[in-house]
């Protein structure tokens, strides 16, 4: 009995080992094909452009808002611990490492994932169900090229920007809370902030930024496009597919920043 049992949890856990091993395969043969179609002829300049403005320029309110109370929080939390040491003078330093090296990326990419990659995957899961994808391809529209490359293109563009936004709001939240606040000499602050900062940090927070931009819209458009595979149907399967593109996205976010991070350090 005990042996019948467990032949059973072999055969279920190997069946569901092949079918991750190929859904991965999937995501990935749809990643190359997103991403070669970009420098296809001729180039979707004009959906580009309207994507960096839905993806990166409609984000600018809350990545601001985002970063501003963050970078306020850590100098909060930076000062009273630096404090402990008599170190409160590294306040700037210890900001601006942690939001260019980690924060900033990060906290970035779950932002955009929420505010557009969601949008994005229930945007292209309805067009799956409303057999408006079918439709392109009746007319001998490739779908990948006309939904997904533009969107690529335009994270990889946007995401760096946000970034970058982030990390200088975020300073400057830091600055508010240590120098404003908690009585900081200024001068001592953007002194720190600019003798730490190196362009290697700078470098390795843009290199992150834009595999976290190809990492959210491939993901995001791979739960979207799939939709009709799902064993939910109509609203309930392009819900259900928004919740995997968001809760993916963010666990994949994290993955990859520590891969990176192990790499850069």
């Amino acid at each position: 009995m005990n042996f019948v049992i467990l032949k059973n949890s072999l055969s279920t856990l190997g069946r569901l080992t092949v079918l991750k091993i190929r859904e991965l395969g999937s995501v990935a043969v749809f990643f190359f094909q997103g991403f070669f179609y970009i420098f296809s002829f001729p180039l979707q300049i004009v959906k580009t452009v309207q994507q960096i403005y839905f993806i990166g320029t409609k984000s600018i309110f809350v990545i601001i808002l985002t970063g501003t109370f963050t970078g306020m929080v850590l100098g909060f939390q930076g000062y009273y611990t630096l404090v402990q040491f008599g170190s409160e003078g590294l306040l700037g330093a210890a900001v601006a490492l942690s939001l260019i090296r980690e924060m900033g990326p990060v906290m970035t990419a779950i932002m955009v994932i929420a505010r557009a990659g969601s949008s994005i995957a229930a945007e292209i899961g309805i067009m799956r169900i409303s057999e408006q994808i079918d439709a392109l391809e009746t007319m001998d529209i490739n779908p990948i090229r006309y939904l997904v490359s533009p969107r690529f293109a335009a994270a990889v563009i946007s995401f760096p920007l946000l970034t970058a936004l982030f990390n200088v709001v975020g300073i400057f939240g830091g600055y508010v809370s240590g120098s404003v606040l908690l009585g900081i000499n200024p001068g001592t602050y953007f002194f720190r902030v600019e003798s730490a900062v190196l362009m290697e940090d700078i470098a390795s927070g843009f290199i992150k930024s834009i595999v976290f931009g190809a990492v959210v819209v491939t993901v995001c458009c791979f739960q979207g496009f799939f939709t009709h595979t799902r064993a939910k149907f109509g609203a309930e399967g392009v819900s259900s597919a928004t919740t995997a593109a968001v809760v993916t996205s963010c666990v994949l976010i994290l993955i990859v920043d520590y891969i990176l991070t192990s790499f850069f350090l």
